[in-house]
Order: structure tokens, then C-alpha cells, then sequence
């Protein structure tokens, strides 16, 4: 009976994510096409024709300038956690902070963001505001993806390290990182793939309804999240809205599907010292 609910519960979830993709290619699978992929909106309402372009330009840039601004500070937290603090009551707090900063919505974090990279430091509705703001969202995430793969490394390839007299630094460079490495570079595909998907943080700090698809760090810019939100909500184009999300949850599953090669192809490794 156990066994009959674990396997109805996968097949459960398999049915709902075919039925998700089933009624975004029946709903928006006939506006994608070359044109859509590189044109920018066109139409007396902006949306009705043309492309997508620079909203997938805007998520990239967005996505890129958050994982590159979060995934330093959250391997370095990780690292402090799993391998130096791990006992200690600041490490402790820390944890604490990271997984309550988890349950913040995003559209708290998004007014944050406009509190203080739109207004207080003077970026105003741009890209860098945006990037910035992702990554504040994804920073705790990162740091519990992280910590886990650390953690998930034997604690036996610690215990020989010590048993041999080698420093904990050389271990953490050495052994640690390479055998957790595939673990870590899926984490931050992860991440990756919860910016690309977030609305409310970008809405109040980066995303406008139009751009020319030129990138800038001052200037906003257009989303797939934000572009797909207006012409939902604005009644613009209903099908333009599902190919849009299409093209969303494919990159979002391409991400995923990259996360889980590395960690099944790569996940077990054996490192051994020098």
C-alpha cells in the first residue's frame, strides 16, 4: 500500500506538470516561431504583434547580474556554516535568519529593493535595481542549496584529512569543493531559474512594458515574467501570454534538467589527496 501511494504521488505530480505543458502548447504553441524568438512587440497595443526579444534580453541580464552578485556571498556563508561555524551560536542565528529570509514574499523583497537601490542610492528603475534586488531574493536559497551539498560530502574524507595532519583549508580546496562542485553548480542553476521566474520584485524596479532590447545598467528593461503579466492581465493577447509562459517554463526546465544531469552524472565522484 505504501509503495502504491509513493508511486500515485509521482504520477500525480508527472500528470500535473504534463498537463501545465499540454496547455501552454495547445494555447501558445502556434505563435512561437523565429519571428517571435527575435522580433520586439510591435501592434497598436503593444504585444498584439512582433516578438518577445528584448524580454528574454531583460531576464538574461537580470538573471545574470543576480546569480553573479549572490552566489559569491552564499558559497562563502555555506562554507562558514558547514566547515567553521557549524556549533556556534552566531552560526546558529545565522541559519535561523536564512531560513526566516526564505519565507519573506518576494514582493517584500521587491520593496526593499525599490526602498533602497531605486530611491536611497539613486539607481531608479533599472536593470542594475532589478539584478540587485533578484538577488537578495535568491541569496538565502543559494545558501541553503549550498550548505546541503557541503554537508552531503562524507564526513569521512574530513576525518582522514585530519587524521593525516592536513590543514582544513587544503581539504576545503582540495576535496570538499571538487566533490560537492557538481552539487553547488546545480544550486546555483537553481537559483538561476527562481530569478527568471520572479514578477514582483522586478515590477517595482527594473521591468517596463516597452524596450528596444538594448541593455544598460541605468535604464530598465523588459522581462519575460513582467511582459507575460501585462499582456495576461491588460487582455493584450492571450495567446501572445501563452507563448510567452512556454518560453519561460522551457528555459526554466532546461535549467532544471541541466541541475539534475550534473548532480546524477557527476554527484559521486572520488576525490583523493596528493
Amino acid at each position: 500500500m505504501g509503495r502504491m501511494f509513493l508511486w500515485g504521488s509521482g504520477l500525480l505530480v508527472i500528470a500535473i506538470l504534463a498537463a501545465i505543458m499540454g496547455l501552454l502548447i495547445w494555447r501558445g504553441g502556434a505563435v512561437l516561431s523565429w519571428d517571435f524568438l527575435t522580433m520586439n512587440p510591435k501592434g497598436l497595443f503593444l504585444g498584439t504583434e512582433g516578438g518577445i526579444l528584448p524580454a528574454i534580453t531583460g531576464t538574461a541580464s537580470l538573471v545574470a547580474i543576480a546569480t553573479l552578485t549572490a552566489a559569491l556571498p552564499a558559497l562563502l556563508t555555506a562554507i562558514y556554516l558547514v566547515e567553521y561555524g557549524e556549533t556556534s551560536a552566531f552560526a546558529h542565528a545565522v541559519n535561523f535568519i536564512i531560513q526566516a529570509m526564505i519565507g519573506i514574499p518576494s514582493i517584500l523583497t521587491g520593496l526593499f529593493g525599490y526602498s533602497l537601490f531605486v530611491v536611497t542610492l539613486g539607481f531608479g528603475m533599472s536593470l542594475l535595481a532589478g539584478g540587485l534586488t533578484l538577488a537578495l531574493m535568491i541569496l538565502p536559497t543559494l545558501v541553503v542549496l549550498m550548505r546541503d551539498a557541503l554537508r552531503a560530502v562524507n564526513d569521512d574524507y574530513r576525518l582522514i584529512g585530519e587524521s593525516l595532519g592536513v590543514s582544513r583549508q587544503y581539504q576545503l580546496r582540495r576535496v570538499i569543493l571538487p566533490l560537492a562542485s557538481p552539487h553547488l553548480v546545480s544550486a546555483v542553476l537553481l537559483g538561476m531559474g527562481y530569478a527568471a521566474g520572479a514578477t514582483a520584485p522586478i515590477m517595482v524596479t527594473a521591468a517596463v512594458v516597452m524596450s528596444r532590447g538594448s541593455v544598460s545598467l541605468f535604464n530598465p528593461v523588459m522581462a519575460l515574467p513582467f511582459h507575460l503579466y501585462i499582456l495576461f492581465s491588460q487582455h493584450i493577447s492571450l495567446e501572445r501570454a501563452y507563448g510567452t509562459a512556454l518560453v519561460l517554463v522551457i528555459l526554466l526546465l532546461i535549467l532544471n534538467a541541466i541541475s539534475l544531469y550534473l548532480r546524477s552524472r557527476y554527484g559521486k565522484r572520488v576525490v583523493s589527496y596528493d
